[in-house]
């Protein structure tokens, strides 16, 4: 069994030896351009046009809230887009678009493609900045999910 391990650093750029995979939540609504997703395309352009190409041809593959998707962006490294927000925060909306079931479902695959590839997870708190979400409710899942079978997680705090 592992324990989460929390650093202040930047996520996309991930601690440690080994095959990663850094994990984050997307919306369903195919939007891609604002929060962490504008740190991982600086970083990587593969993410953004793989979740894209994902949305588009929804209608043909698993696209929807708990899926998630693997783009290989290094040979070491991976990101996993993490369908766990139901549209997005609106200056008309309420409540908050973080789907708690979604990001368990998405874990729970992830934790299967990590423990298959041998690899350790890296996130920020995932569902808890423009999804609303908090990490109380988050993190038993990430727990649940990934550390209990296994799966090393370190959760990343921005500077």
């Amino acid at each position: 069994m592992e324990e989460i391990t929390y650093v202040r650093g930047d996520a996309t750029t991930p601690h440690g030896k080994g095959v990663k995979v850094i994990a984050h939540v997307c919306n369903d609504l195919g939007g891609w351009g604002k929060g962490f997703v504008l740190a991982l395309s600086r970083r990587w352009p593969e993410p953004e046009a793989a979740y894209r190409r994902w949305h588009r041809e929804r209608a043909t593959n698993d696209f929807g809230l708990g899926a998630v998707q693997l783009v290989r962006v290094d040979p070491h490294v991976w990101v996993a887009n993490l369908v766990g927000q139901r549209g997005i925060r609106t200056g008309r909306s309420t409540g908050v678009p973080v789907r708690y079931e979604a990001i368990d479902t998405g874990l729970d695959a992830l934790g299967g493609h990590a423990l298959r590839l041998g690899a350790s997870v890296h996130m920020p708190r995932i569902g808890c900045g423009l999804a609303g979400g908090r990490w109380e409710r988050v993190e038993p899942l990430v727990t649940a999910r990934l550390t209990d079978r296994g799966v090393p997680v370190t959760v990343y705090d921005f500077d």
